[in-house]
């Protein structure tokens, strides 16, 4: 028998041709909205575009520094572990050789790691290559979202309207401001007090943080 069913273009998969019009719509919105700042209260922690650099980078974490109450940022990649002071981007800890077992775990090892510095002798949640999840709102309105309209490549989506479908104006009450288009997308989220949210690739660390009650 002739096999007749038309080819999508390159570039295009069989399962774009199911999409309704209401889902086209969604997807060319978000396709075409640019990366945009985040907006206030929130401001970048760091100084470069993308963050700072962290070659091989698997998972990320959040913990509170028990002195000053800020949120810290746990890294955990190929070269070890390392601390991150998310008010100020300063590094405060690495282990470049942390210890691959603890007998009295009682969790899976591939979604946490042994605290440093101020949380040494605790444990702190990952989320990444090994699976896990970060807090998706803020508690206060607002919500991150990771989204793949031209998959592979993920972009991160702040929002005050709720999230999906974002049918306002881009840059009023949901903005695009991240996209993984260089590097493979490990997590993205709050923390649990959200006054921070990161966004990890495999090969960088994003923060962001806002002032206590902002």
């Amino acid at each position: 028998m002739k096999w007749t069913k038309e080819t999508p273009p390159v570039g295009q998969s069989e399962h774009e041709l199911e999409l309704s019009d209401y889902q086209r719509a969604m997807r060319n919105r978000i396709l075409a909205a640019p990366v945009v700042p985040a907006p206030d209260p929130w401001r970048p922690v760091f100084e470069y575009e993308y963050g700072v650099p962290v070659g091989g980078l698997l998972g990320i974490g959040f913990a509170t520094d028990p002195d000053t109450g800020h949120d810290l940022v746990m890294v955990v990649s190929h070269d070890g572990h390392g601390l991150f002071d998310a008010a100020t981007g300063e590094k405060i800890a690495r282990d470049r050789d942390p210890d691959a077992e603890d007998d009295n775990r009682d969790a899976d090892p591939a979604e946490w790691c042994p605290g440093l510095g101020p949380v040494a002798g605790s444990r702190v949640r990952v989320a990444g290559l090994f699976g896990g999840g970060l807090h998706t709102g803020s508690g206060d309105g607002w919500k991150l979202e990771v989204v793949a309209p031209a998959w592979p490549n993920e972009r991160v989506l702040l929002s005050l309207d709720g999230g999906l479908p974002h049918s306002g104006p881009h840059g009023e009450r949901w903005w695009h401001i991240f996209h993984s288009d260089y590097s493979e997308l490990r997590a993205a989220g709050f923390s649990p007090s959200g006054q921070t949210f990161a966004v990890a690739t495999s090969s960088d660390l994003s923060l962001w943080t806002r002032s206590a009650g902002d």
